[in-house]
């Protein structure tokens, strides 16, 4: 189970954290690509690009919990003081649409959360494109906030 003790924001199941970021899988190839976004910001961040991967990849987009498009009831602030959590939602979401192998596109913080994801699960990942990387991130719940009410 992803999460804490009650599982992954309380829920119990994965079809509620595929409910809750806004899971969306799209396109009609074979490959699927992950596109994650970066912080402060969501997965409309990939609108225009997204019409060049539809006919050759399965695409899947999701909202990091701490989008402005996540209900705000739904993140716990504790959870996320790491990117433990998000890789944490990465895996459970790829694994809740039973993907075996998939190339990841992450922008700016969600650079880190592939790269960590991709050290857990390597069989998981062909290839990693990071756009924008950081080489790490200081975050507090008081960031969080803030970015969340800009």
């Amino acid at each position: 189970m992803v999460g804490n003790s009650n599982g992954v924001y309380g829920c119990r199941s994965a079809s509620k954290l595929l409910e809750i970021l806004n899971v969306r899988m799209v396109g009609a190839g074979e490959r699927v690509v992950v596109l994650s976004h970066g912080f402060g910001t969501d997965q409309s961040a990939w609108k225009n690009v997204l019409p060049y991967f539809r006919r050759d990849y399965r695409i899947v987009l999701y909202d990091l919990a701490c989008a402005g498009s996540v209900n705000p009831d739904h993140f716990e602030f504790s959870r996320y003081t790491t990117l433990d959590a998000y890789v944490d939602d990465l895996l459970a979401i790829l694994d809740a649409l039973g993907v075996e192998r998939c190339f990841f596109v992450g922008h700016s913080f969600s650079t880190m959360i592939g790269i960590l994801a991709a050290i857990r699960r390597p069989e998981l990942f062909l290839k990693l494109i990071l756009i924008g990387a950081s080489p790490g991130f200081s975050f507090t719940p008081r960031l969080i906030k803030k970015t969340r009410s800009s």
